[in-house]
Protein backbone atom coordinates (compact mmCIF):
# COMPACT_ATOMS: atom_id res chain seq x y z
CA UNK A 1 0.00 0.00 0.00
CA UNK A 2 1.40 3.36 -0.99
CA UNK A 3 2.18 5.65 1.92
CA UNK A 4 0.23 8.87 2.52
CA UNK A 5 3.31 11.04 2.24
CA UNK A 6 4.53 9.27 -0.91
CA UNK A 7 1.13 9.41 -2.54
CA UNK A 8 0.62 13.11 -1.87
CA UNK A 9 4.19 13.92 -2.80
CA UNK A 10 3.73 12.13 -6.11
CA UNK A 11 0.42 13.84 -6.67
CA UNK A 12 -1.79 10.76 -7.00
CA UNK A 13 -5.46 10.93 -6.03
CA UNK A 14 -6.22 8.93 -2.90
CA UNK A 15 -9.70 8.24 -4.27
CA UNK A 16 -11.33 7.72 -7.67
CA UNK A 17 -13.02 9.88 -10.28
CA UNK A 18 -16.11 7.68 -10.19
CA UNK A 19 -16.71 8.58 -6.53
CA UNK A 20 -17.04 12.30 -7.16
CA UNK A 21 -20.72 12.31 -8.12
CA UNK A 22 -21.69 10.79 -4.78
CA UNK A 23 -19.49 12.90 -2.50
CA UNK A 24 -21.79 14.92 -0.18
CA UNK A 25 -19.32 17.83 -0.13
CA UNK A 26 -16.72 18.51 -2.82
CA UNK A 27 -14.09 21.04 -1.74
CA UNK A 28 -11.99 22.42 -4.62
CA UNK A 29 -9.11 24.70 -3.70
CA UNK A 30 -6.58 26.17 -6.15
CA UNK A 31 -7.98 24.36 -9.18
CA UNK A 32 -9.64 25.76 -12.29
CA UNK A 33 -11.06 22.30 -13.05
CA UNK A 34 -13.66 23.60 -15.50
CA UNK A 35 -10.88 24.55 -17.93
CA UNK A 36 -7.94 22.38 -16.89
CA UNK A 37 -9.77 19.13 -16.07
CA UNK A 38 -13.14 19.45 -17.84
CA UNK A 39 -14.02 15.74 -17.63
CA UNK A 40 -13.56 15.71 -13.86
CA UNK A 41 -15.37 19.05 -13.63
CA UNK A 42 -18.32 17.38 -15.40
CA UNK A 43 -18.43 14.81 -12.59
CA UNK A 44 -18.53 17.66 -10.07
CA UNK A 45 -21.39 19.32 -11.97
CA UNK A 46 -23.35 16.07 -11.98
CA UNK A 47 -22.81 15.88 -8.21
CA UNK A 48 -24.32 19.35 -7.87
CA UNK A 49 -27.32 18.27 -9.96
CA UNK A 50 -27.82 15.40 -7.50
CA UNK A 51 -27.99 17.88 -4.63
CA UNK A 52 -24.43 17.60 -3.32
CA UNK A 53 -22.47 20.68 -2.31
CA UNK A 54 -19.59 22.09 -4.35
CA UNK A 55 -17.35 24.49 -2.43
CA UNK A 56 -14.69 26.42 -4.35
CA UNK A 57 -11.82 28.39 -2.79
CA UNK A 58 -9.96 30.31 -5.49
CA UNK A 59 -8.61 33.84 -5.97
CA UNK A 60 -10.32 34.03 -9.39
CA UNK A 61 -13.94 33.65 -10.36
CA UNK A 62 -13.20 30.50 -12.36
CA UNK A 63 -15.84 28.71 -14.44
CA UNK A 64 -16.56 26.15 -11.73
CA UNK A 65 -17.81 28.88 -9.39
CA UNK A 66 -21.01 29.10 -11.48
CA UNK A 67 -21.87 25.63 -10.15
CA UNK A 68 -20.64 26.18 -6.62
CA UNK A 69 -22.77 26.37 -3.51
CA UNK A 70 -20.20 28.86 -2.20
CA UNK A 71 -17.13 30.54 -3.64
CA UNK A 72 -14.55 31.73 -1.12
CA UNK A 73 -12.33 34.20 -2.99
CA UNK A 74 -9.16 34.22 -0.91
CA UNK A 75 -5.90 35.95 -1.81
CA UNK A 76 -3.13 34.29 -3.82
CA UNK A 77 -0.61 32.61 -1.50
CA UNK A 78 -2.83 32.57 1.60
CA UNK A 79 -3.88 28.90 1.49
CA UNK A 80 -2.08 27.77 4.65
CA UNK A 81 -3.42 30.68 6.69
CA UNK A 82 -6.97 29.99 5.46
CA UNK A 83 -6.88 26.23 6.05
CA UNK A 84 -5.20 26.60 9.46
CA UNK A 85 -7.95 29.02 10.44
CA UNK A 86 -10.59 26.59 9.22
CA UNK A 87 -8.99 23.86 11.36
CA UNK A 88 -8.90 26.24 14.33
CA UNK A 89 -12.66 26.68 14.04
CA UNK A 90 -13.28 22.96 13.50
CA UNK A 91 -11.38 22.08 16.67
CA UNK A 92 -12.94 24.95 18.64
CA UNK A 93 -16.41 23.69 17.77
CA UNK A 94 -15.62 20.02 18.31
CA UNK A 95 -16.30 19.07 14.68
CA UNK A 96 -13.09 17.04 14.32
CA UNK A 97 -13.28 13.24 14.21
CA UNK A 98 -12.03 12.40 17.69
CA UNK A 99 -12.40 8.62 17.28
CA UNK A 100 -10.35 8.57 14.07
CA UNK A 101 -7.76 10.92 15.56
CA UNK A 102 -7.33 8.87 18.75
CA UNK A 103 -7.14 5.50 17.04
CA UNK A 104 -5.40 6.15 13.73
CA UNK A 105 -3.32 9.37 13.88
CA UNK A 106 -0.39 10.96 15.63
CA UNK A 107 0.56 14.59 16.17
CA UNK A 108 -2.88 16.00 16.99
CA UNK A 109 -1.57 18.14 19.86
CA UNK A 110 1.01 19.65 17.51
CA UNK A 111 -1.59 20.64 14.91
CA UNK A 112 -3.91 21.95 17.63
CA UNK A 113 -1.15 24.14 19.03
CA UNK A 114 -0.16 25.39 15.57
CA UNK A 115 -3.64 26.46 14.48
CA UNK A 116 -4.27 28.30 17.76
CA UNK A 117 -2.37 31.21 16.17
CA UNK A 118 -4.86 31.36 13.26
CA UNK A 119 -8.09 32.71 14.70
CA UNK A 120 -10.35 34.06 11.92
CA UNK A 121 -9.95 37.65 13.13
CA UNK A 122 -6.19 37.43 12.63
CA UNK A 123 -6.33 35.56 9.33
CA UNK A 124 -8.93 37.79 7.67
CA UNK A 125 -6.37 40.39 6.57
CA UNK A 126 -4.00 37.69 5.26
CA UNK A 127 -6.51 35.81 3.13
CA UNK A 128 -8.94 38.58 2.21
CA UNK A 129 -12.02 36.84 3.62
CA UNK A 130 -14.08 38.07 6.53
CA UNK A 131 -13.96 36.14 9.82
CA UNK A 132 -17.56 35.07 9.22
CA UNK A 133 -16.67 33.66 5.79
CA UNK A 134 -13.86 31.62 7.34
CA UNK A 135 -16.25 30.33 10.00
CA UNK A 136 -18.79 29.46 7.31
CA UNK A 137 -16.24 27.39 5.39
CA UNK A 138 -15.25 25.62 8.61
CA UNK A 139 -18.88 24.86 9.41
CA UNK A 140 -19.58 23.45 5.94
CA UNK A 141 -16.58 21.12 6.06
CA UNK A 142 -16.75 20.36 9.76
CA UNK A 143 -20.41 19.33 9.83
CA UNK A 144 -20.43 17.41 6.53
CA UNK A 145 -21.05 13.68 6.66
CA UNK A 146 -17.87 13.38 4.58
CA UNK A 147 -16.00 15.56 2.10
CA UNK A 148 -13.56 15.10 -0.76
CA UNK A 149 -10.79 17.64 -1.26
CA UNK A 150 -9.39 18.43 -4.72
CA UNK A 151 -6.48 20.68 -5.63
CA UNK A 152 -4.21 21.40 -8.56
CA UNK A 153 -1.27 23.69 -9.29
CA UNK A 154 -2.88 26.58 -7.42
CA UNK A 155 -1.74 24.73 -4.29
CA UNK A 156 1.62 23.33 -5.42
CA UNK A 157 3.18 26.12 -7.51
CA UNK A 158 4.29 28.24 -4.56
CA UNK A 159 7.45 28.51 -2.49
CA UNK A 160 5.30 26.91 0.22
CA UNK A 161 3.87 24.25 -2.11
CA UNK A 162 4.93 21.29 0.04
CA UNK A 163 3.47 22.89 3.17
CA UNK A 164 0.30 23.74 1.23
CA UNK A 165 -0.16 20.05 0.38
CA UNK A 166 0.59 18.99 3.94
CA UNK A 167 -2.04 21.45 5.20
CA UNK A 168 -4.67 20.03 2.83
CA UNK A 169 -3.82 16.59 4.20
CA UNK A 170 -3.98 17.89 7.80
CA UNK A 171 -7.53 19.12 7.19
CA UNK A 172 -8.72 15.78 5.82
CA UNK A 173 -7.00 13.82 8.61
CA UNK A 174 -8.61 16.11 11.18
CA UNK A 175 -12.04 15.35 9.73
CA UNK A 176 -11.42 11.61 9.26
CA UNK A 177 -11.88 12.00 5.52
CA UNK A 178 -9.46 9.25 4.52
CA UNK A 179 -9.87 5.57 3.72
CA UNK A 180 -13.52 5.96 2.74
CA UNK A 181 -15.36 6.25 -0.54
CA UNK A 182 -16.12 9.81 -1.61
CA UNK A 183 -13.42 11.43 0.54
CA UNK A 184 -9.66 11.79 0.33
CA UNK A 185 -6.97 14.20 -0.77
CA UNK A 186 -7.13 14.35 -4.54
CA UNK A 187 -4.57 16.24 -6.64
CA UNK A 188 -5.61 16.51 -10.29
CA UNK A 189 -2.62 15.90 -12.56
CA UNK A 190 -1.89 18.37 -15.33
CA UNK A 191 -0.78 16.05 -18.17
CA UNK A 192 -2.12 12.78 -19.49
CA UNK A 193 0.78 10.63 -18.23
CA UNK A 194 2.52 12.80 -15.68
CA UNK A 195 1.35 10.36 -13.00
CA UNK A 196 2.83 7.47 -14.96
CA UNK A 197 6.12 9.32 -15.43
CA UNK A 198 6.43 9.88 -11.67
CA UNK A 199 5.36 6.30 -10.92
CA UNK A 200 8.21 4.86 -13.00
CA UNK A 201 10.89 7.03 -11.43
CA UNK A 202 11.19 10.26 -13.44
CA UNK A 203 12.09 12.09 -10.24
CA UNK A 204 15.59 12.80 -8.92
CA UNK A 205 15.43 10.77 -5.71
CA UNK A 206 13.41 7.63 -6.47
CA UNK A 207 13.07 4.62 -8.74
CA UNK A 208 9.72 3.03 -9.62
CA UNK A 209 6.78 3.55 -7.25
CA UNK A 210 8.83 6.00 -5.15
CA UNK A 211 11.41 3.44 -4.01
CA UNK A 212 14.20 5.62 -2.62
CA UNK A 213 17.64 5.55 -4.24
CA UNK A 214 19.03 6.01 -0.71
CA UNK A 215 17.79 2.49 0.18
CA UNK A 216 20.63 0.00 -0.41
CA UNK A 217 18.20 -2.89 -0.84
CA UNK A 218 16.36 -1.03 -3.59
CA UNK A 219 19.61 -0.18 -5.38
CA UNK A 220 20.79 -3.80 -5.24
CA UNK A 221 17.49 -5.05 -6.64
CA UNK A 222 17.61 -2.72 -9.63
CA UNK A 223 21.32 -3.23 -10.24
CA UNK A 224 20.80 -6.98 -10.44
CA UNK A 225 17.87 -6.58 -12.86
CA UNK A 226 19.95 -4.27 -15.08
CA UNK A 227 23.05 -6.50 -14.87
CA UNK A 228 25.31 -3.80 -13.50
CA UNK A 229 27.57 -3.74 -10.44
CA UNK A 230 25.94 -0.89 -8.55
CA UNK A 231 23.81 2.26 -8.69
CA UNK A 232 24.70 5.65 -7.16
CA UNK A 233 23.25 6.35 -3.72
CA UNK A 234 22.98 10.10 -4.26
CA UNK A 235 19.89 11.99 -5.40
CA UNK A 236 19.83 13.55 -8.84
CA UNK A 237 19.74 17.28 -9.51
CA UNK A 238 16.46 19.19 -9.41
CA UNK A 239 15.50 21.66 -12.13
CA UNK A 240 16.54 24.97 -10.48
CA UNK A 241 19.96 23.54 -9.65
CA UNK A 242 20.27 22.25 -13.22
CA UNK A 243 19.83 25.71 -14.72
CA UNK A 244 22.12 27.32 -12.17
CA UNK A 245 24.68 24.61 -12.96
CA UNK A 246 24.44 25.40 -16.67
CA UNK A 247 25.02 29.09 -16.06
CA UNK A 248 28.07 28.38 -13.89
CA UNK A 249 29.57 25.86 -16.29
CA UNK A 250 29.06 22.91 -13.94
CA UNK A 251 26.54 21.23 -16.28
CA UNK A 252 27.72 21.14 -19.89
CA UNK A 253 25.06 18.99 -21.57
CA UNK A 254 21.29 18.63 -21.28
CA UNK A 255 18.99 15.98 -22.80
CA UNK A 256 15.33 17.07 -22.95
CA UNK A 257 12.50 14.67 -23.78
CA UNK A 258 9.08 16.19 -24.42
CA UNK A 259 9.86 19.31 -22.40
CA UNK A 260 9.63 22.77 -23.97
CA UNK A 261 11.51 24.57 -21.19
CA UNK A 262 11.82 27.92 -22.97
CA UNK A 263 8.05 28.24 -22.64
CA UNK A 264 7.35 26.26 -19.48
CA UNK A 265 10.11 27.32 -17.06
CA UNK A 266 9.76 30.54 -15.03
CA UNK A 267 11.95 33.58 -15.71
CA UNK A 268 12.34 32.88 -19.42
CA UNK A 269 15.43 35.06 -19.83
CA UNK A 270 17.23 33.01 -17.17
CA UNK A 271 16.26 29.76 -18.91
CA UNK A 272 17.50 30.92 -22.33
CA UNK A 273 20.77 32.22 -20.88
CA UNK A 274 21.37 28.80 -19.28
CA UNK A 275 20.65 26.90 -22.50
CA UNK A 276 22.99 29.14 -24.47
CA UNK A 277 25.87 28.22 -22.13
CA UNK A 278 25.62 24.49 -22.89
CA UNK A 279 28.15 22.61 -24.99
CA UNK A 280 25.43 20.15 -26.00
CA UNK A 281 21.64 20.47 -25.93
CA UNK A 282 19.62 17.50 -27.19
CA UNK A 283 15.89 17.99 -27.75
CA UNK A 284 13.72 14.92 -28.31
CA UNK A 285 10.17 15.91 -29.23
CA UNK A 286 7.32 15.45 -31.70
CA UNK A 287 7.56 19.01 -33.07
CA UNK A 288 10.32 21.56 -33.55
CA UNK A 289 9.39 23.79 -30.61
CA UNK A 290 10.81 26.99 -29.11
CA UNK A 291 13.44 25.08 -27.10
CA UNK A 292 14.60 23.15 -30.17
CA UNK A 293 15.79 26.45 -31.65
CA UNK A 294 18.66 26.34 -29.13
CA UNK A 295 19.47 22.64 -29.65
CA UNK A 296 22.62 21.15 -31.16
CA UNK A 297 20.79 17.87 -31.86
CA UNK A 298 17.07 17.32 -32.44
CA UNK A 299 15.71 13.76 -32.24
CA UNK A 300 12.22 13.26 -33.75
CA UNK A 301 9.97 11.28 -31.40
CA UNK A 302 6.70 9.44 -31.97
CA UNK A 303 3.48 10.83 -30.51
CA UNK A 304 0.98 8.89 -28.39
CA UNK A 305 -0.91 7.49 -31.40
CA UNK A 306 2.29 6.20 -32.96
CA UNK A 307 3.47 3.88 -30.16
CA UNK A 308 2.46 1.15 -27.76
CA UNK A 309 2.73 1.47 -24.00
CA UNK A 310 0.88 2.53 -20.89
CA UNK A 311 -0.43 5.80 -19.48
CA UNK A 312 -1.28 6.19 -15.80
CA UNK A 313 -3.91 8.83 -15.11
CA UNK A 314 -4.62 11.02 -12.12
CA UNK A 315 -6.58 8.33 -10.22
CA UNK A 316 -3.62 5.86 -10.41
CA UNK A 317 -5.23 3.91 -13.27
CA UNK A 318 -2.72 2.19 -15.55
CA UNK A 319 -4.15 2.07 -19.07
CA UNK A 320 -2.99 0.58 -22.37
CA UNK A 321 -2.04 2.74 -25.33
CA UNK A 322 -2.15 0.96 -28.70
CA UNK A 323 -0.35 2.16 -31.80
CA UNK A 324 -2.82 3.47 -34.39
CA UNK A 325 -0.42 4.64 -37.12
CA UNK A 326 3.27 4.39 -37.91
CA UNK A 327 5.55 7.30 -36.92
CA UNK A 328 6.33 9.68 -39.81
CA UNK A 329 9.76 9.99 -41.38
CA UNK A 330 12.63 9.21 -39.00
CA UNK A 331 10.53 9.54 -35.83
CA UNK A 332 10.83 6.70 -33.32
CA UNK A 333 9.32 5.74 -29.98
CA UNK A 334 11.14 7.38 -27.08
CA UNK A 335 12.23 4.04 -25.61
CA UNK A 336 13.79 2.99 -28.92
CA UNK A 337 15.75 6.24 -29.17
CA UNK A 338 17.07 5.94 -25.61
CA UNK A 339 17.87 2.25 -26.08
CA UNK A 340 19.80 2.90 -29.31
CA UNK A 341 21.83 5.70 -27.73
CA UNK A 342 22.64 3.50 -24.72
CA UNK A 343 23.78 0.72 -27.04
CA UNK A 344 26.12 3.04 -28.93
CA UNK A 345 27.55 4.20 -25.60
CA UNK A 346 28.36 0.62 -24.59
CA UNK A 347 25.31 -0.60 -22.63
CA UNK A 348 22.95 -2.92 -24.48
CA UNK A 349 19.45 -2.65 -23.01
CA UNK A 350 18.08 -5.38 -25.22
CA UNK A 351 14.43 -4.37 -25.13
CA UNK A 352 12.29 -5.66 -27.99
CA UNK A 353 8.92 -4.11 -27.11
CA UNK A 354 7.11 -1.74 -24.76
CA UNK A 355 5.45 -4.75 -23.13
CA UNK A 356 8.86 -6.19 -22.21
CA UNK A 357 9.73 -2.90 -20.51
CA UNK A 358 6.44 -2.93 -18.60
CA UNK A 359 7.06 -6.49 -17.42
CA UNK A 360 10.43 -5.37 -16.04
CA UNK A 361 8.77 -2.44 -14.27
CA UNK A 362 6.15 -4.58 -12.57
CA UNK A 363 8.74 -7.22 -11.61
CA UNK A 364 10.60 -4.53 -9.64
CA UNK A 365 7.56 -2.68 -8.30
CA UNK A 366 5.38 -4.38 -5.66
CA UNK A 367 2.45 -1.97 -6.05
CA UNK A 368 2.19 -2.77 -9.77
CA UNK A 369 3.10 -6.47 -9.80
CA UNK A 370 -0.41 -7.62 -10.67
CA UNK A 371 -0.94 -5.29 -13.64
CA UNK A 372 -0.25 -7.19 -16.86
CA UNK A 373 -0.83 -6.10 -20.44
CA UNK A 374 -3.45 -8.80 -20.77
CA UNK A 375 -5.43 -7.51 -17.80
CA UNK A 376 -5.49 -3.90 -19.02
CA UNK A 377 -6.13 -4.57 -22.69
CA UNK A 378 -9.63 -3.10 -22.44
CA UNK A 379 -9.87 -1.45 -19.02
CA UNK A 380 -7.21 0.02 -16.76
CA UNK A 381 -6.36 -1.04 -13.21
CA UNK A 382 -5.54 1.27 -10.31
CA UNK A 383 -2.43 0.65 -8.28
CA UNK A 384 -1.72 -0.68 -5.70
CA UNK A 385 -2.31 -4.06 -7.37
CA UNK A 386 0.13 -6.50 -5.74
CA UNK A 387 -0.78 -9.68 -7.66
CA UNK A 388 -2.69 -10.86 -10.71
CA UNK A 389 -5.75 -11.86 -8.67
CA UNK A 390 -6.06 -8.39 -7.10
CA UNK A 391 -8.73 -6.11 -8.65
CA UNK A 392 -6.81 -2.88 -8.05
CA UNK A 393 -7.45 -0.21 -5.43
CA UNK A 394 -10.25 2.33 -5.85
CA UNK A 395 -9.31 4.30 -2.75
CA UNK A 396 -6.28 4.17 -0.49
CA UNK A 397 -6.07 3.51 3.26
CA UNK A 398 -9.13 1.26 3.40
CA UNK A 399 -9.97 0.23 6.99
CA UNK A 400 -7.62 2.98 8.19
CA UNK A 401 -4.52 0.96 7.35
CA UNK A 402 -1.55 3.30 6.85
CA UNK A 403 1.90 2.08 5.82
CA UNK A 404 3.55 4.26 8.43
CA UNK A 405 1.25 2.85 11.13
CA UNK A 406 -0.76 6.02 11.75
CA UNK A 407 -1.68 9.03 9.66
CA UNK A 408 0.59 11.85 10.75
CA UNK A 409 -0.31 15.50 11.13
CA UNK A 410 2.41 17.75 9.68
CA UNK A 411 1.74 21.31 10.92
CA UNK A 412 2.87 24.24 8.80
CA UNK A 413 2.88 27.99 9.30
CA UNK A 414 1.89 30.51 6.65
CA UNK A 415 4.58 32.46 4.82
CA UNK A 416 3.90 35.10 2.14
CA UNK A 417 4.92 34.61 -1.51
CA UNK A 418 8.56 35.25 -2.38
CA UNK A 419 7.60 38.43 -4.23
CA UNK A 420 4.78 40.73 -3.15
CA UNK A 421 3.42 43.96 -4.69
CA UNK A 422 5.05 47.32 -4.01
CA UNK A 423 4.66 50.84 -5.43
CA UNK A 424 6.81 50.01 -8.49
CA UNK A 425 5.09 46.68 -9.21
CA UNK A 426 1.64 47.05 -7.62
CA UNK A 427 -0.16 44.01 -9.10
CA UNK A 428 0.00 40.28 -8.44
CA UNK A 429 0.27 38.09 -11.54
CA UNK A 430 -0.94 34.51 -11.27
CA UNK A 431 -0.68 32.06 -14.15
CA UNK A 432 -2.40 28.95 -15.44
CA UNK A 433 -4.13 27.43 -18.47
CA UNK A 434 -7.23 28.02 -20.56
CA UNK A 435 -9.69 25.49 -21.95
CA UNK A 436 -8.84 25.92 -25.62
CA UNK A 437 -5.06 25.55 -25.42
CA UNK A 438 -2.69 23.34 -23.56
CA UNK A 439 0.63 23.90 -21.81
CA UNK A 440 3.19 25.47 -24.20
CA UNK A 441 0.90 25.26 -27.22
CA UNK A 442 3.21 22.82 -29.03
CA UNK A 443 0.22 20.75 -30.13
CA UNK A 444 -2.90 22.88 -29.71
CA UNK A 445 -1.51 25.89 -31.58
CA UNK A 446 -1.17 23.65 -34.62
CA UNK A 447 -4.93 23.08 -34.52
CA UNK A 448 -6.81 25.57 -36.68
CA UNK A 449 -10.02 25.21 -34.68
CA UNK A 450 -8.40 26.10 -31.37
CA UNK A 451 -6.51 28.99 -32.94
CA UNK A 452 -9.78 30.35 -34.35
CA UNK A 453 -11.37 30.28 -30.89
CA UNK A 454 -8.41 31.74 -28.99
CA UNK A 455 -5.71 33.08 -31.34
CA UNK A 456 -3.66 35.11 -28.84
CA UNK A 457 -2.84 35.65 -25.20
CA UNK A 458 -5.03 37.79 -22.96
CA UNK A 459 -4.21 39.29 -19.59
CA UNK A 460 -7.16 39.40 -17.21
CA UNK A 461 -7.44 42.80 -15.51
CA UNK A 462 -10.16 43.78 -13.04
CA UNK A 463 -12.64 46.49 -14.02
CA UNK A 464 -11.48 48.67 -11.12
CA UNK A 465 -7.80 48.44 -12.10
CA UNK A 466 -8.57 49.01 -15.79
CA UNK A 467 -10.58 52.12 -14.95
CA UNK A 468 -7.81 53.44 -12.72
CA UNK A 469 -5.22 53.03 -15.48
CA UNK A 470 -7.51 54.05 -18.34
CA UNK A 471 -7.21 50.62 -19.98
CA UNK A 472 -9.95 49.50 -22.38
CA UNK A 473 -11.00 45.92 -23.05
CA UNK A 474 -9.07 44.60 -26.07
CA UNK A 475 -6.35 47.25 -25.83
CA UNK A 476 -2.70 46.16 -26.09
CA UNK A 477 -0.69 46.99 -22.99
CA UNK A 478 2.67 46.09 -21.48
CA UNK A 479 2.92 43.74 -18.49
CA UNK A 480 6.29 44.27 -16.80
CA UNK A 481 8.04 42.39 -13.98
CA UNK A 482 11.58 42.52 -12.60
CA UNK A 483 12.52 39.80 -15.09
CA UNK A 484 10.94 40.84 -18.37
CA UNK A 485 8.01 42.36 -20.20
CA UNK A 486 5.37 41.26 -22.71
CA UNK A 487 2.97 43.08 -24.98
CA UNK A 488 -0.45 41.55 -24.47
CA UNK A 489 -4.12 42.26 -25.08
CA UNK A 490 -6.14 43.31 -22.02
CA UNK A 491 -9.25 41.37 -21.04
CA UNK A 492 -11.16 43.64 -18.66
CA UNK A 493 -13.25 41.26 -16.58
CA UNK A 494 -14.73 40.45 -13.20
CA UNK A 495 -12.96 37.05 -13.24
CA UNK A 496 -10.15 38.61 -11.19
CA UNK A 497 -10.44 40.88 -8.14
CA UNK A 498 -8.78 44.25 -7.86
CA UNK A 499 -5.00 43.94 -7.67
CA UNK A 500 -4.78 40.54 -9.39
CA UNK A 501 -3.97 39.73 -13.04
CA UNK A 502 -3.95 36.38 -14.84
CA UNK A 503 -2.08 35.04 -17.88
CA UNK A 504 -1.16 31.68 -19.43
CA UNK A 505 2.03 30.35 -21.03
CA UNK A 506 0.36 28.98 -24.20
CA UNK A 507 1.55 31.72 -26.58
CA UNK A 508 5.21 32.34 -27.40
CA UNK A 509 4.33 35.87 -28.59
CA UNK A 510 3.24 36.80 -25.06
CA UNK A 511 4.38 34.12 -22.63
CA UNK A 512 3.68 34.69 -18.95
CA UNK A 513 6.95 32.98 -18.08
CA UNK A 514 8.82 35.99 -19.38
CA UNK A 515 7.48 37.58 -16.18
CA UNK A 516 7.26 34.81 -13.56
CA UNK A 517 9.59 34.42 -10.62
CA UNK A 518 11.97 31.44 -10.43
CA UNK A 519 11.86 31.32 -6.62
CA UNK A 520 11.00 27.75 -5.67
CA UNK A 521 9.79 25.39 -2.96
CA UNK A 522 12.85 24.11 -1.06
CA UNK A 523 11.60 20.50 -0.94
CA UNK A 524 10.21 19.85 -4.41
CA UNK A 525 11.99 22.70 -6.27
CA UNK A 526 8.64 23.61 -7.86
CA UNK A 527 8.71 27.25 -8.94
CA UNK A 528 6.27 29.89 -7.70
CA UNK A 529 4.34 30.33 -10.93
CA UNK A 530 1.25 31.47 -9.01
CA UNK A 531 2.57 34.74 -7.60
CA UNK A 532 4.84 37.49 -8.83
CA UNK A 533 4.70 41.28 -8.83
CA UNK A 534 4.06 43.21 -12.06
CA UNK A 535 3.01 46.62 -13.31
CA UNK A 536 0.81 47.46 -16.29
CA UNK A 537 1.77 50.15 -18.77
CA UNK A 538 -0.68 51.76 -21.17
CA UNK A 539 -0.15 53.02 -24.70
CA UNK A 540 2.39 50.51 -25.97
Amino acid sequence: MAGLAATLGAGAMSNSIGEIENSPVIFVIGSNANETHPVIASCMKRAVKKGNQLIVADPRRVGLTRWATRHFQHKVGSDIALLNSVMYEIIRNGWHDTEFIENYTEGFEDIKKTVEAYAPERVADICGLSPDEIRELARILGTAEKAALFYTLGITEHVTGTDNVKTCANLQILLGNLGKEGTGVNPLRGQNNVQGACDVGVLPDVLTAYQKVSDSGVRKKFAKAWNIDSLPDTEGTKIPAMFDGMLHGEIRALYLMGENVVMSEPNQAHTIAALEKLDLLIVQDIFFNETAQYAHVVLPAACFAEKDGTFTNTERRVQRVNKAVEPPGQAKEDWRIVSEIAGRMGYVMGYASAEQIWDEIRSLTPSMSGITYGRIEREGIQWPCPDTSHPGTCFLYCDNVFPCGRARFKPAHWRPPAETPDPEYPFVLTTGRRLWHYHTGTQTRRSGGFEDILPEELIEVSREDAAGLGISDGEYILAVSRRGKVRVKAWVTDRVPQGLCFMTFHFHEACSNALTNDAFDPVTATAEYKACAIRLEKGQ
